[in-house]
């Protein structure tokens, strides 16, 4: 199932063949840096598993990002609910979340994809806000969602309660948001 088409990319649901693109991704000591666990083989997989079911079941979920040009899986972005976070995010509200191969950092491919999901979540979808959160000094994601149009949300910083207390470093997260309102009023 395609979801979205950019000028560079396809964002799809997950294939089988892309079970070494989750390990990939999801082992790789820099993709993974503010992120208080790697996963081996077997955790990759049953991430495959429960990401492609999802997206099947809900429509919602991490896409894959797949290269027009040569057909390489590079990464995933997607919208997902972020229904574990209250009471710093109320159940029900939509996420933008996403992680990429390191060979691909710095082409503009996440913004790229990201601008083309919240148009979906916000025209397609009917959502009222998309959120997204980082651990607060990850300038390579809170850069990205700046440049796709989210702000800071004043008073919204929290302590990720999913990172555990062996990594203090990464529990604080900030919070960025961006409304309907405000798509319509920035496109």
């Amino acid at each position: 199932m395609i979801i979205a088409e950019t000028e560079r990319l396809i964002i799809r649901n997950w294939r089988e063949t892309d079970r070494d693109l989750a390990y990939e991704i999801n082992s790789d000591e820099a993709v993974m840096e503010f992120f208080p666990f790697r996963r081996n083989r077997a955790e990759a997989d049953a991430f495959f598993d429960r990401v492609h079911s999802m997206i099947a079941e809900t429509g919602l979920g991490l896409y894959v990002l797949e290269l027009k040009a040569t057909g390489e899986t590079i990464g995933y972005c997607g919208l997902m609910r972020a229904d574990h976070l209250e009471p710093f995010i109320p159940a029900g509200t939509v996420e933008i979340g996403w992680r990429l191969v390191a060979r691909q950092w710095g082409k503009g491919l996440v913004s790229e994809a990201a601008r083309a999901l919240l148009a979906h979540g916000f025209e397609t979808l009917g959502l009222d806000q998309i959120v997204s959160f980082a651990v607060h000094n990850n300038v390579r994601s809170t850069s990205v969602m700046q440049r796709i149009g989210l702000h800071r949300v004043a008073g919204g910083d929290f302590d990720h309660p999913g990172v555990p207390d062996t990594h203090p470093h990464l529990k604080p997260h900030v919070l960025y948001r961006l409304t309907a309102t405000e798509w319509r009023s920035g496109r």
